[in-house]
């Protein structure tokens, strides 16, 4: 078995990830990721334009791992999720003990059958929202 390491350390890069997707949204787009699963949305809707505009997933798959992050790290602070990682691969576990892969429902979307948006209604579905 591989070690997995949990929040704080495997959330180092996820986290980084996610905020380079804000900043790069908020300067290149204009379009301001206040980490809310509202924002979610809006990312779905931003996905859903590079892919109609033909981009190769090759030259956008940093872009959609910074949305997957993003996303993942709305989950973590609305319910106390933790990032996990393993062989390179990052998820996160909801409080419930569920696993969730926002960074490969990022790549999903792209592909036109995922929603970063949905993902997230899923994982906080019937679990206390963290405030503050």
């Amino acid at each position: 078995m591989t070690r997995q390491e949990t929040r704080p350390h495997a959330a180092t890069k996820p986290a980084r990830w996610a905020a380079d997707a804000v900043a790069t949204m908020r300067e290149g787009a204009r379009l301001h990721l206040d980490y809310s699963a509202q924002s979610l949305w809006r990312v779905d809707r931003m996905i859903e334009d590079i892919r109609r505009e033909g981009a190769p997933r090759a030259a956008v798959e940093s872009v959609l791992r910074g949305f997957g992050a993003y996303a993942g790290e709305v989950i973590v602070r609305a319910c106390g999720a933790q990032w996990w990682a393993s062989g390179g691969e990052h998820w996160i576990r909801t409080p419930d003990g569920r696993l969730w892969d926002p960074i490969d429902e990022a790549r999903r979307c792209f592909g036109g059958n995922g929603s970063l948006r949905l993902l997230c209604m899923d994982a906080l579905a019937g679990r206390r929202v963290r405030h503050g």
